[in-house]
């Protein structure tokens, strides 16, 4: 609430939470999974003015978050695999090529970051400490449907605020593999297959060409692996190393991190 107070404050001259207009669509249905822009990382934000004569007190000043990445999860026979990219950008320039984009709530839970980095790693730190709670409180791990349901409940607290996540909770519990997609608006989807970011058009072409139930482990991670390239081929806000994890039933293992380029030498010359 700190940083809100000096935000909304008079002397930083930006409007009330009230009169702001966010432009975060998380609507399922979009190419992007729940990004309207496409240029940047939620890293780094732009300040606009607005030339308006009615404002006596200077120009309006808003806030602009941008967003860019590519992360993904699929279930298989074996488990669920999460593959994310690792770019951070600030408009069109390259902010850092070694984020990492999953966070190891437990070891049978992941969440993946998507939107703003800081709303992504606080809300998925506190749902750590939650299921952690939880874990002590009923002796036993929470399954996956109850993570991404506390991590749904509280964010939608904040619904309108200015939030901007969309994450990917994986796991494995009694049921086998899970996999939800929950953004900042509350919203919570169960699914076989998720793609976030301003790549994910470009990753869905591939996870839609190649995906089967019946994918051994090592064809189910070369298919997460060549998804998250092309995504960072195509798309100029995804690139740096491609991570990629492994959730199953003995919880989750890192499986590779490897650079883009690499992969791209490697993928060249196996179709010459």
């Amino acid at each position: 609430m700190a940083l809100a107070s000096v935000l909304y404050g008079e002397r930083a001259g930006f409007p009330n939470p009230s009169e702001r207009s966010f432009g975060f669509g998380y609507g399922l249905n979009q190419a992007e999974l729940g990004f309207g822009s496409t240029a940047g990382d939620g890293l780094n934000f732009a300040v606009k003015a607005s030339l308006s004569t009615d404002n006596q007190d200077g120009p309006e000043k808003k806030i602009e978050f941008l967003h860019g990445t590519t992360t993904l999860a699929f279930k298989f026979q074996h488990g669920v695999i999460v593959a994310v990219d690792s770019r951070a950008t600030a408009g069109s320039y390259i902010a850092s090529q070694t984020v990492k984009k999953v966070i190891e709530i437990n070891p049978y839970l992941l969440g993946t970051m998507a939107g703003g980095a800081a709303d992504c790693s606080f809300w998925e730190r506190l749902l750590a400490r939650q299921c952690r709670v939880y874990e002590l409180r009923n002796k036993e791990r929470i399954s996956v449907a109850a993570a991404s349901k506390l991590l749904a409940n509280m964010v939608y607290q904040y619904k309108g605020m200015g939030l901007s996540m969309g994450t990917m909770v994986c796991g494995w519990d009694k049921k086998g593999p899970g996999l939800y997609y929950v953004d900042s608006e509350g919203q919570r989807v169960c699914g076989d297959q998720f793609a976030v970011g301003s790549g994910s058009m470009y990753a869905y072409g591939v996870l839609d060409s190649g995906l089967r139930p019946d994918l051994t482990v090592e064809e189910a991670c070369d298919l997460g692996r060549r998804a998250i390239y092309q995504a960072t081929y195509r798309d100029a806000y995804s690139g740096g190393t491609v991570n990629l994890y492994h959730v199953h039933s003995e919880g989750w293992s890192r499986v590779s991190q490897e650079d883009v380029l690499s992969l791209h030498h490697q993928y060249q010359e196996e179709s010459a």
